[in-house]
């Protein structure tokens, strides 16, 4: 591996695996003083109103924080961090680490020496705003610590796109392009919606399962987005004029074709925002990126990219009056 790499999944890793071990230690150390069913939900007053078992509890104290800490490592390792967008990337996950530990931890203490006829635990609101605060104390930690690892180049991708293909067009002459964006996963969101609310109509009530049933039709129209490239931009619209996603030509310098990968790159699917980029990604595999005028990223995952790519740069090329 990259040592530059090493080291950065190294420090995306710290705060989850020092989360990971406080959990072991307080599980350690208070075994002994926890009841066999723990307070885990409470009301506004504070008072508790959810019980989880303790061995359930602390497995998942302990599995949470090493998900999340394998999910952020592995996108340190295999996503595209260029220029300063790895700072963002690792303040959000000190962040998550703080928040997660300090509610589990509040919980754990809260809920020591509350067996056998003792008075039970309680959670104060102002839990909420200690978990927040170190939340944001950990993101200006953690984004402290990634500015003292050198930045990686620019991505070379960007570079090179400037003398990316383009389609030839004559003065005058006017050009469209347009894929439909294939995924399973979309329509099949869409239908177990509807088919969960079915279900919880009939097997409890109706007012049980509508909000479900009316989610998955509204789902459906968009299950097989289009993507769209013409003198008004890249779009990405269902099957009904709105919502959309439309990013105008005025707004982009330049367009590519290449692979991207869903969770390192964007940390999953769908509309995806992250430090330095956002699209529309349903799978991983071949993507349009175009670069923005405000050095972000957009990209949606479509086949045949590289003539949509083309074609979007021929069409900035004609806005600006470049041949």
């Amino acid at each position: 591996m990259n040592p530059k790499k090493l080291g950065r999944a190294v420090l995306v890793a710290l705060p989850f695996l020092v989360v990971l071990i406080l959990a072991l230690v307080l599980a350690g150390t208070l075994s002994d003083r926890l009841p066999a069913r723990l307070s885990t939900h409470f009301s506004a007053t504070g008072e508790a109103n959810g019980y989880t078992g303790r061995t359930t509890f602390l497995v998942l104290t302990a599995l949470v924080p090493a998900l999340l800490g394998a999910c952020w490592t592995y996108m340190a390792v295999r996503g595209r961090f260029h220029g300063r967008a790895y700072d963002g990337f690792t303040a959000a996950g000190y962040a998550t680490a703080a928040f997660f530990g300090y509610l589990t931890t509040v919980t754990l203490l809260a809920n020591v020496d509350t067996a056998g006829g003792a008075p039970g635990a309680t959670f104060t609101m102002w839990h909420l705003v200690g978990a927040f605060g170190s939340a944001a104390v950990a993101a200006a930690l953690g984004h402290f610590l990634a500015k003292l690892l050198p930045a990686l180049p620019d991505d070379p991708e960007a570079a090179a796109a400037r003398g990316g293909a383009r389609i030839p067009l004559a003065d005058g002459e006017v050009a469209g392009w347009v894929r439909s964006m294939t995924s399973w996963w979309l329509p099949g969101t869409a239908l177990a919606t509807v088919l969960a609310g079915v279900v919880l109509t009939f097997a409890l009530r109706p007012v049980t399962g509508l909000p479900l049933m009316v989610l998955g039709l509204v789902l459906l129209p968009y299950s097989r987005p289009n993507v769209t490239v013409d003198r008004r931009g890249l779009i990405v619209s269902g099957l009904l004029p709105w919502p959309r996603v439309h990013v105008p030509l005025e707004r982009i310098d330049t367009a590519t074709s290449r692979d991207v990968k869903a969770v390192a790159e964007y940390g999953g699917w769908g509309y995806r925002v992250r430090p330095t980029r956002s699209g529309v990604i349903t799978r991983s595999g071949e993507a349009i990126v175009a670069r923005l005028e405000n050095g972000r990223d957009f990209a949606v995952t479509v086949d045949d990219s590289a003539t949509g790519a083309a074609l979007l740069n021929t069409l900035v090329d004609r806005r600006r009056g470049r041949s």
